[in-house]
């Protein structure tokens, strides 16, 4: 399928990692529930696979319209969220699938884009709207209660000083860029220029996850993913940090039957339920090759496991 390997604007995270868990095979069903810069999707393309790409984000779809008329039909790009992805599927007429993968988190193209506001590292508009709809950070921060923001940079971004950081966010408001943002959170803290990280990474994950429901959704994610899934069927998720990687941890532990107990971001679980999930791989970090070309791949970390023939498990209570 030589009329899809176009350029790549991003490098794809563990690539050759993932597409060996998935085990493709030509003319199998699989889903890139998170298209990005579509790293995943032409990989699968390349062997041979029907793909269902999703993003919410509407630039990615766009981006990724010249590929999808490219496929010849091998590719269809679905703007939607993890929690729309089996009513989507199911839309289209394409459930049950061979194969899930997901990139969790904010995409390079995000982050590269300073007018969407992901990012300190350039001055732009305080944004962080993966989906380009709703809440703003800066509608946030303006408006929220000290409390809340606390609660958010401490639950979200391991921000050990939350209270204090949410105070200095107050007092300095009203607040309308991210270099503004940064320099707050850096001033509150302390920062130097030696510092090895920037403490402003902590505050600006911590609201751009809350904002998009990032944790929500990969749990609904998850879910869904284990009901298209045929027996059979791979799961490959790719997380960055470690609020994601817990709770697919977690999850692929409970479904498997190795972790009796439940979770605030998994549901209510249905009693003697038989494992849906098998083959649950250890975690793969990137190598130090890797790593070279692509520092984003320090922090990322690999999850698979094979669908079994059991049914899924029944959420009894909400998330």
């Amino acid at each position: 399928m030589s009329q899809v390997q176009t350029v790549q604007p991003h490098i794809p995270v563990l690539l050759d990692e993932v597409v060996l868990a998935l085990a493709v095979t030509p003319g199998e069903i699989h889903v890139d529930a998170t298209f990005g810069a579509g790293g995943y999707t032409r990989a699968l393309l390349s062997l041979g696979a029907r793909v269902f790409a999703f993003d919410r984000d509407p630039d990615a779809i766009a981006a990724g319209r010249a590929l999808e008329a490219a496929s010849n039909g091998a590719l269809t790009l679905v703007p939607a969220t993890f929690s729309a992805l089996e009513a989507e599927l199911l839309a289209r007429d394409a459930v049950p699938v061979d194969g899930v993968t997901m990139d969790i988190g904010v995409s390079s193209m995000q982050l590269d884009q300073a007018e969407r506001g992901f990012s300190f590292q350039a001055d732009g508009p305080l944004d962080m709207r993966m989906s380009q709809e709703g809440e703003t950070a800066a509608d946030f921060v303006n408006t929220a209660d000290e409390n809340v923001i606390a609660d958010v940079l401490y639950q979200y971004g391991d921000e050990p000083r939350s209270r204090r950081v949410a105070r200095a966010i107050v007092a300095a408001r009203p607040i309308t860029r991210t270099g503004e943002l940064a320099q707050i959170v850096r001033r509150a803290l302390g920062h130097k220029p030696h510092d090895k990280k920037d403490p402003a990474t902590r505050t600006f994950q911590a609201i751009r996850i809350h904002l998009n429901r990032e944790l929500d959704e990969l749990a609904e994610g998850l879910a869904a993913a284990e009901r298209v899934l045929k027996p059979g069927g791979r799961l490959a998720i790719v997380t960055f940090h470690s609020l994601e990687d817990r709770l697919v941890k977690r999850f692929l532990r409970e479904r498997s039957g190795s972790l009796p107990g439940r979770s605030r971001h998994v549901p209510e679980l249905m009693v003697n339920a038989k494992p849906s999930f098998e083959d649950v791989g250890r975690a793969v970090r990137a190598g130090e090759a890797e790593i070279a070309r692509n520092p984003r791949a320090r922090s990322a970390t690999l999850r698979t496991a094979r669908r079994t023939d059991a049914a899924a498990w029944t959420s009894v209570g909400a998330l």
